[in-house]
């Protein structure tokens, strides 16, 4: 039975909703309804003009109606009489296909008709960085190596309790909180679960924590690499499959190595044959590639991937398996868009399925110390452009996420790629001036 708005309003005592929506670059739009005409939205959405938004449409398109899915709703604990709701974006009464949410609910429509449900878990790095952007919040942060630091995180207290105190008023089941890396950079956790919550939740931590950062003055960014020479945003996603009624994880098995059923290396072996396609979704920047494909950092160690090589417990690689039933993609970065994150997770893996893909052998070694010596395994696209032209080239991954959306997102960011290219630096001044 679908949650009445309207009847919810009177309940929490909500003034205004937010009605939500994604935009294929990641960016969040949203239009502040009064709880007395939820109703009229709740049946026929809020009206939008998609062209302006980082969606491919033009002027001329008509209205985009974004509907809210009322089972996603969330009273913002910060301002209690305002509650948040994330919508499918609808047009001339269809599903628009490009719409990021509507690409990962229908694969998982697919992974339901299949009998799996798939559950993921995000790690979300952030740094709190000045109002301006400029350098990091706490000039006291200057530790070689910061990660946990038990000072830093007490110094920004204030802060990442607010956020946590509100994940568990929630009921998100928060479990940890962090200083990471990098200085000036945090990571907060909480429980997985079916991969569109952790989508939507995953599209409200990062409105969360930037309003909190804004309520003390601050700035939190989820930029891929903010800061030369420091560790970049990453956000692991840890990923597993149950059966239809979630009781069972289909990718556990204590007799298998690694405690990875075949199905688990099935979907395993999905996401390493498409994962060099697979980075123009979860590496979705010219900045992601600053992080992926950065020389040693002022901790020691990138904490990121260039290669395409899975491991035990090691996270020196792109897919560590730290347990049975389990693995964690170390790829994605902060600019990833939470519901294509998942999407693109399950597309890959179902295709793996599908075929009874092999993920190949795994190493054990350090990657970043004797990396050189794997031979014949793919790198990491260098770029942008080259993970574009990867994606267009994978006509599997592109018909599971879906050709309008395939179509669109190339297209934006292909245009996206040529702004940057077109843009006179100074490092260009710098190194040919005087040539």
């Amino acid at each position: 039975m679908t949650l009445d708005l309207a009847g919810y309003a009177k309940q929490h005592g909500i003034k205004y909703f937010m009605i939500s929506y994604t935009d294929l670059f990641g960016g969040q739009r949203a239009k502040l309804v009064p709880a007395q005409a939820i109703s009229g939205m709740q049946a026929e959405g809020a009206g939008f003009a998609g062209f302006a938004t980082w969606l491919d449409m033009t002027p001329a398109h008509p209205d985009l109606f974004a509907l809210p899915d009322a089972s996603s709703v969330i009273q913002l604990p910060w301002k209690k009489d305002v509650a948040w709701v994330a919508a499918d974006c609808m047009m001339d009464g269809k599903l628009v296909a490009q719409a990021p949410r509507n690409v990962l609910k229908a694969l998982v429509t697919e992974a339901t008709a299949m009998g799996k449900r798939v559950k993921t878990g995000v790690e979300a790095e952030f740094f709190l960085v000045t109002a301006d952007g400029s350098a990091i919040s706490d000039s006291f942060d200057t530790a070689e190596k910061p990660c946990y630091d038990q000072q830093a995180v007490m110094r920004r207290y204030d802060v990442i309790a607010e956020i946590c105190d509100y994940m568990l008023e929630l009921g998100w089941g928060p479990y940890q909180n962090d200083h990471e890396d990098a200085n000036g950079q945090f990571e907060m956790n909480w429980e997985f679960d079916d991969a569109l919550i952790t989508a939507d939740r995953h599209s409200f931590f990062k409105f969360m924590v930037k309003s909190v950062a804004e309520k003390h003055g601050l700035k939190a960014t989820f930029m891929p690499k903010p800061f030369k020479g420091l560790t970049g945003n990453g956000c692991h996603c840890h990923i597993s499959v149950w059966d239809a009624g979630g009781k069972v994880n289909v990718f556990a098995d204590k007799t298998a190595d690694f405690g990875l059923s075949a199905e688990g290396r099935h979907f395993l072996g999905g996401i390493m044959a498409h994962a060099s396609a697979l980075a123009a979704i979860t590496n979705p920047t010219v900045n992601s590639y600053k992080r992926i494909n950065a020389p040693r950092t002022t901790s020691g160690a990138t904490w990121s991937p260039n290669t395409v090589t899975w491991t035990g417990n090691n996270r020196t690689h792109m897919v560590r398996v730290p347990g049975p039933g389990r693995f964690e993609l170390r790829l994605p970065d902060g600019a990833v868009n939470p519901y294509l994150l998942q999407a693109v997770i399950i597309a890959a893996g179902l295709n793996g399925l599908k075929s009874k893909a092999d993920p190949g052998p795994h190493y054990d070694i350090d990657m970043y110390a004797e990396g050189h010596l794997v031979k014949n395994v793919p790198r990491l696209p260098l770029n942008l452009l080259d993970a574009l032209r990867e994606y267009d080239a994978d006509q599997r991954l592109k018909d599971a996420m879906g050709t309008e959306f395939s179509a669109a997102f190339l297209k934006l960011k292909h245009n996206e790629w040529n702004a940057y290219a077109s843009h006179f630096t100074e490092w260009e001044r710098q190194t040919t001036l005087d040539i």
